[in-house]
């Protein structure tokens, strides 16, 4: 009986050692990943720059939905396609109003699918499908029926990330070979049994679907349609644009298979502990690269280690024509300054402003840098393993791991075990003494 009773202590002190970091941490994590896309609050909605139609060349249109989609999923495609000048390139949305991408910076889609119609005719040539929060729930609907009436007119599909799960909803991964990113993709096989998912690459053509693996492998998928559709010069003349390696002999990259590791507990760490995680703000000025604010908002936002908020006066215009809304002319209450793009722009008083991409290169490379700098190294490497991009060449300097977060689960564990000693301590000695004295009921019969 004694050996029952020390195996149920030890239960119990386990549970009261997880209880709280669980009670404590699991809702903030939730609410940590719920609101990489929370919606703007404030109602506006400005026009988007007027749309130019050139019937001399293809169209592409960048779908995004009513409740937003990932930044670089959406802004990378969109840069690369608009820097070759082969294409007419539009944000299309079910809606006019702006939709959230990760980080809360808000895109004016340039057209409505009946806006889209109405100025170019037809379908488009190419579809651009990012991966969307609301992917396989009823608010999806609109985009997957608009896909499947695309479809169904001749436009080649090119899903990046998960916006393959949102191709896949739609039925029309049935039958074909997919790829999407490495973390759902196992979820992915199990909701679309149909579709013939695999890993290890960057991206699939398959014919009327060219899919790509997560986030930053859609710039390989997307230089890939350029070739397909345009040329190998022009893909790689937009991969020098963006600063991308790209070998338009090599086909598709082979990339390992990622997984799981132990060192990505640093995520649920940012996510679930992170109560008091910091404020950047990144200004929005017109001329800005799509790609240079995708690599802003999305790598601190996919870090789940830092809060974005998008600052200025009112809507600005980005270096090929989308149409952004700051959430705020304020800069208080922020603890940083971040801001996207080259040019010189005047400094905003108070805190301190980064600016990542004054040096050459790649534009997340910068970004990813500061954030091992400002958090940790460990944060910067899973964050970079979220947007599938290489690092083992790039220098990451910091703090190798978020000690002082960690010692927040590990305080409650301790507080947990704590109370419950206490508690046990109090309520075995009676247990015993019933027990000793043969007390069956409690009541002092036998």
């Amino acid at each position: 009986m004694s050996r029952v009773r020390a195996f149920l202590r030890i239960v119990l002190l386990v549970l009261a050692a997880v209880a709280l970091p669980v009670a404590l941490g699991a809702p903030t994590a939730v609410d940590t990943v719920l609101g990489l896309n929370d919606p703007r609050t404030d109602g506006a909605s400005p026009p988007p720059t007027p749309a130019v139609y050139d019937p001399a060349l293809r169209t592409v249109a960048v779908v995004v939905g009513d409740e937003g989609a990932v930044a670089s999923d959406t802004l990378a495609p969109f840069e690369i396609l608009a820097t070759t000048g082969a294409f007419n390139v539009y944000t299309v949305a079910s809606g006019s109003g702006p939709v959230p991408l990760t980080g809360g910076l808000d895109l004016v889609p340039d057209l409505t699918f009946d806006g889209l119609e109405d100025l170019v005719g037809g379908p488009a040539d190419l579809v651009v499908v990012p991966a969307m929060p609301d992917v396989g729930r009823p608010s999806t609907k609109p985009v997957t029926t608009w896909l499947t009436d695309q479809t169904d007119r001749g436009a080649v599909l090119l899903s990046v990330c998960n916006g393959a799960a949102v191709v896949a909803s739609a039925g029309l991964l049935d039958g074909h070979v997919a790829t999407a990113h490495w973390l759902r993709l196992g979820e992915w096989a199990r909701t679309y049994p149909a579709v013939d998912w695999v890993a290890g690459t960057r991206y699939v053509d398959d014919g009327s679907v060219i899919s790509t693996a997560g986030v930053l492998s859609g710039i390989d998928g997307t230089l890939h349609a350029v070739q397909r559709l345009v040329s190998a010069d022009a893909a790689v003349r937009a991969a020098e644009a963006i600063g991308w390696p790209y070998d338009a002999s090599g086909g598709a990259p082979r990339m390992e298979k990622a997984r799981l590791a132990p060192s990505d507990a640093v995520a649920g760490v940012n996510a679930a502990f992170g109560w008091d995680r910091p404020r950047i703000g990144v200004p929005l000025t017109d001329g800005v690269g799509e790609i240079e604010l995708a690599s802003v908002f999305d790598t601190y936002a996919q870090s789940l280690a830092a809060d974005t908020v998008a600052v200025g006066d009112g809507p600005v215009t980005s270096r090929h024509g989308l149409t952004f809304v700051p959430r705020t002319a304020s800069i208080a209450g922020l603890d940083r300054l971040v801001e996207p793009g080259t040019a010189e722009h005047h400094a905003i008083p108070g805190p301190a402003t980064v600016h990542p991409h004054r040096r050459p290169g790649f534009a997340y490379d910068a970004v990813l840098q500061d954030l091992a700098r400002t958090t940790d190294v460990a944060t910067a490497r899973w964050t970079a393993k979220v947007l599938e991009y290489p690092v083992d060449d790039l220098t990451l300097d910091g703090p190798s791991w978020p000690w002082a977060l960690t010692l927040r689960p590990l305080a409650l564990a301790v507080l947990g075990t704590l109370v419950a000693l206490v508690v046990l301590r109090r309520v075995l000695p009676r247990t015993h003494a019933r027990a000793a004295h043969g007390d069956v009921d409690g009541s002092g019969r036998r």
